[in-house]
């Protein structure tokens, strides 16, 4: 299942994800793995991904799509970012159909993060990009403040209010930690390795987990 935390900061952007991922087998058993969900995109970039296991590959292949590319600003990798993921959703569904019918548990979704100088007065973006039924099989639209994925609405108001109270990084990162830990306790989804990331003009930066 996976589990995404973002905030933004008025020092930077704070990502957050565990790594666990749940599928299902041909007999319909559950199998729990442990996936890389978070990749930089470029020097100022990264995107956090979620739900089926395939998704952390999918970001994978997006970060070197990315640094092929030479893409840097996040203005610039959100649409190109769009397309790219769209087709790999697409060629992954077309396999799985080929194997087990198509369950909801067989969803991605992927958080963007990073700084775009196309925007001086608003530099930090996030977009959130899903699956949908209909074609495009891909959307995505720019959120602000936080984000939970899955949603997590009173974290997302503790965290919205101190990024528009002016907290700190380091103060996000805290509080940040605190939760992941909490949901572990009693969301069987969610579990450790947990890593933890800073978006600013400086680049992309892992911090670690304590």
């Amino acid at each position: 299942m996976s589990q995404i935390i973002a905030c933004q900061t008025k020092e930077g952007i704070v990502l957050a994800v565990d790594a666990k991922a749940v599928d299902v087998d041909t007999q319909g058993n559950v199998i729990h793995s442990t996936v890389e969900w978070l990749h930089p995109l470029g020097p100022r970039a990264a995107v956090a991904a979620g739900g089926a296991p395939e998704g952390a590959e999918m970001a994978r292949l997006l970060s070197r799509f990315v640094a092929d590319e030479k893409l840097e600003d996040i203005a610039d990798i959100y649409p190109a970012a769009l397309s790219f993921l769209a087709s790999q959703f697409n060629e992954f569904r077309r396999k799985m159909c080929r194997v087990v019918p198509l369950d909801p548990i067989h969803q991605v979704y992927f958080l963007l993060a990073g700084v775009s100088a196309q925007d001086p007065e608003n530099p930090q973006k996030l977009y959130l990009v899903w699956t949908k039924k209909k074609q495009p099989q891909l959307d995505g639209e720019e959120i602000r403040h936080a984000f939970t994925v899955p949603r997590r609405m009173a974290l997302e108001y503790r965290l919205s209010q101190m990024a528009q109270r002016g907290a700190t990084v380091q103060d996000v990162l805290t509080e940040v930690r605190a939760a992941m830990e909490s949901l572990t306790w009693y969301k069987e989804e969610v579990g450790p390795p947990y890593r933890f990331a800073v978006l600013s003009k400086e680049g992309f930066r892992e911090v670690p987990p304590s």
